[in-house]
């Protein structure tokens, strides 16, 4: 088990790589920004109302040609308005992921590492969980659909192969350990169960400048102990995604998909087990690319997102989401780019035989600085 005293010097470390890089003459780039997300219900749910503001900051820095080490976390205050008046409010940093990317053979075998450290909430009270469970919605897509966890450590590796002059593979695969931790106030201990994800790749030019990418994710995770001999389960979950890039004229088109299909628990009826019930989301969007000026390009943005639910062997719909909206990104200087980003959203949300009209918006900026 890791003390307080080893995570408080992991945090040091990181914070003095982007010195040590500085010193060898290596590759450093920080982002950060502010986005703000709000969405409005009609009547019907026991809530009417949910914001989230969020401002992300990660640094990577390159040591030497085949290590690359890097820190991400956010600050994030959300909020629920009840329908009956009074508000459900959370605020603070999320977890902090310290990553490892090491080149074991360049170009062709990738070792990554990941530390989580626990900076996000922990014990919260049970008041909250309302908010939690909002912010986690697939179909609603927060910048933060989650505020902390007990930690865990990861590690896997990628590789990448040839398939023709233009064509290549990627294969990878990692684990993960999640540490025990008290996710309500008062409540049990929470043990993580191991996750598996295994990966595969497909990209190559085909046909005038067009480009496809496509990747196939696997995912299965261990039940997780609750405590008093109860547990609860996820089933296996696979995502399979696809994109495509066009030239458009003066612009470039990109048209791109993905879908993420939960399994049903492998236990999902077994005593003292609290399953989550099989679910499918899937996404289909567009953007268009198009440069104003050497230093301005404007992308228009299109996306769907429809998600079903539910414990029986057929399931129901959650809701469905239309969201359009542009990003402004502006090359600043020759080492920060500048994003500005406004969208509106809107479709429908189902809770047990309920349906309520979603309206929402999206604004955002963000900063990236290379040296």
């Amino acid at each position: 088990m890791i003390t307080a005293r080893w995570w408080l010097l992991l945090i040091i470390a990181s914070a003095l790589v982007p010195a040590v890089g500085a010193a060898q003459g290596t590759t450093a780039t920080a982002r950060s920004g502010v986005y703000f997300e709000s969405y409005r219900f009609g009547s019907g749910l026991a809530f009417d109302r949910i914001s989230e503001f969020t401002i992300p900051i990660s640094v990577t820095q390159r040591l030497g040609d085949r290590l690359a080490l890097d820190i991400g976390t956010a600050f994030a205050s959300a909020s629920v308005r009840l329908a009956g008046g009074g508000s459900i409010d959370h605020s603070g940093l999320i977890d902090t992921d310290l990553r490892a990317t090491l080149g074991v053979i360049p170009g062709k075998l990738v070792f990554n590492l990941v530390g989580t450290i626990p900076t996000g909430a922990t014990a919260v009270p049970d008041t909250t969980i309302p908010l939690f469970g909002a912010t986690a919605t697939d179909v609603l897509g927060f910048t933060t659909p989650s505020f902390g966890t007990g930690g865990g450590i990861s590690a896997g590796f990628a590789s990448a192969f040839k398939m023709s002059s233009d064509w290549a593979i990627g294969t990878g695969m990692s684990y993960r350990h999640g540490a025990s931790y008290t996710p309500v106030t008062g409540g049990g201990t929470l043990t993580p169960g191991g996750e598996v994800r295994v990966r595969f790749g497909l990209e190559g030019p085909f046909g005038g400048g067009k480009y496809f990418r496509g990747a196939l994710v696997y995912t299965t995770t261990g039940a997780n102990d609750i405590g008093g001999g109860r547990q609860s389960s996820i089933g296996d979950r696979i995502l399979a995604y696809g994109a495509v890039s066009i030239p458009f004229g003066r612009s470039h088109l990109a048209l791109y998909g993905w879908e993420m299909r939960r399994l049903r628990a492998r236990n999902f009826d077994a005593p003292a087990t609290l399953a989550v019930p099989r679910g499918n989301v899937l996404a289909l969007g567009a953007r268009l690319e198009r440069a104003l000026t050497p230093r301005a390009t404007l992308v228009p943005t299109l996306e769907f997102r429809h998600e079903l639910t539910g414990p029986t062997a057929r399931m129901e719909l959650l809701g469905f989401l239309v969201r359009t909206g542009t990003d402004l990104r502006y090359q600043i200087s020759s080492s920060a780019t500048g994003v500005i980003q406004a969208s509106l959203a809107f479709g429908t949300l189902q809770d047990q035989g309920t349906k309520v009209s979603i309206l929402g918006r999206r604004l955002g900026a963000l900063i990236e600085w290379s040296r």
